[in-house]
């Protein structure tokens, strides 16, 4: 019998479509799949809602879904957050250490990390993550844990993502009413960070990029902490209609034969291949060369990977990142776009996989899952102790970003 306690639970709101995950925390502190539910996203557009009722029954559907398949009613869930709202900035913070002895305290650290979040945001803007980079202690740099440690001077580097309150309010709104709890909202490409990437590449420096529906989520890491994040406003929905409007055939069909068919390098395909095309209008179908689908998909992978690696070299960390690129996402895993992406970065490129889940493991092993399983690893390995999570309680986490709207508004009117 499945012990509710041990349940946690990822909705992963898409563009394309609404992912949940239910795992179960084992005795040794690892996750079991024990439930997916899947529903075609409608409401959404590039990570943002823009019909609520839409939103809430695709929620509700992927949710059923899952709780049939663990054969267990679920009450709250960590959910991902996207779009092209989603901004980073870097801060510092420094204190004077105040515990006895010059001894660091975990008071001295949230003061510090205090400090360091106490910027100037617009009021349309919420702080969603705080995420430490690393300590500073009397002039001594890259410690990852003070506590405990003596000194005079604390400082921490910080990376704060934000998000327009309006987008994160909606994102709470609809799940709520979907009948879920928000414990938590999380930043998705560091959720699918957390699934795919090991830890030799974290430390050493590694961009991950996130190719979803709407947009693609760029995460870079350097010495073992998140230096920069970024959204680009383009994703595998860009495809579609790409092939929609090159081949003339519905959005519906053109979705199926870019997942059945698609390839983004010419070079990797036989002179031979056909395509059948279903066409509109009630005509026949028509046979096309799978080269003429190639040259269309083509420059539009160019042109995303194009832009990440413009977003990467303008990050300042583009030399720091010897580990190379990890793709992950449903967009992924179309023919040929490891190989175009290593000829546009220049750097080693590999295909983010979920690892390290138990129980039906296999049935979330695919990049389109890594947002999802990492909903659940992230909020299982921070959301239970990390005090620098955006709340823990979800009435508060709501009405944190209801005040925020408030004053956003009372400044307008």
């Amino acid at each position: 019998m499945v012990k509710k306690d041990n349940l946690i639970v990822g909705v992963d709101i898409g563009t394309t479509k609404i992912c949940t995950i239910i795992g179960e925390v084992d005795s040794q502190g690892g996750i079991d799949i024990i439930g997916l539910g899947l529903s075609p996203s409608r409401g959404l557009r590039k990570g943002v809602v823009i019909d609520l009722e839409s939103t809430v029954e695709s929620i509700k559907k992927s949710v059923h879904e899952a709780e049939i398949m663990a054969g267990i009613p679920v009450e709250s869930a960590y959910v991902g957050i996207a779009g092209g709202h989603i901004k980073g900035i870097s801060s510092r913070g420094v204190i004077a250490v105040s515990g006895k002895n010059r001894e660091i305290t975990q008071v001295d650290i949230d003061r510090v990390i205090d400090a360091a979040k106490a910027v100037a945001l617009p009021m349309d803007r919420e702080v969603i993550h705080v995420l430490p980079q690393e300590y500073i202690i009397d002039n001594q740099d890259r410690i990852k844990q003070p506590l405990g440690l003596s000194g005079v001077r604390l400082e921490v580097d910080v990376h704060i993502i934000t998000g327009a309150v309006a987008s994160a309010q909606n994102i709470i709104k609809s799940v709520n009413r979907a009948g879920l709890e928000v414990k938590d909202i999380i930043l998705e490409q560091l959720a699918s960070s957390e699934s795919t990437m090991v830890s030799d590449e974290k430390d050493l420096g590694v961009a991950v990029v996130d190719i979803g529906g709407g947009t693609t989520d760029l995460a870079i890491f350097v010495n073992g902490s998140i230096r920069h994040a970024a959204v680009i406003s383009l994703g595998g929905d860009n495809f579609t209609y790409d092939i929609a409007v090159g081949l003339r055939t519905p959005n519906r069909e053109a979705e199926g034969i870019k997942r059945k068919h698609g390839c983004v390098l010419t070079t990797l395909l036989d002179d031979k291949e056909t395509v059948e095309v279903p066409t509109v209008g009630g005509r026949k179908p028509r046979v096309v060369s799978r080269q003429v689908l190639c040259e269309i998909m083509e420059p539009r992978a160019e042109e995303i990977f194009g832009l990440v690696d413009r977003e990467i070299k303008n990050s300042g960390y583009g030399n720091l990142i010897p580990a190379g690129v990890l793709i992950t996402g449903g967009s992924s895993l179309m023919k040929g776009m490891v190989e175009i992406a290593e000829q546009i970065f220049d750097l080693p490129v590999r295909l983010g996989i979920p690892s390290g889940f138990g129980g039906l493991a296999e049935i979330v092993k695919s990049p389109e899952y890594s947002t999802g399983t990492g909903l659940l690893l992230y909020g299982w390995r921070y959301g239970q102790k990390d005090p620098y999570f955006m709340s823990k309680n979800d009435t508060r986490l709501f009405q944190n970003i209801l005040k925020r709207m408030k004053d956003w508004m009372k400044d307008f009117f």
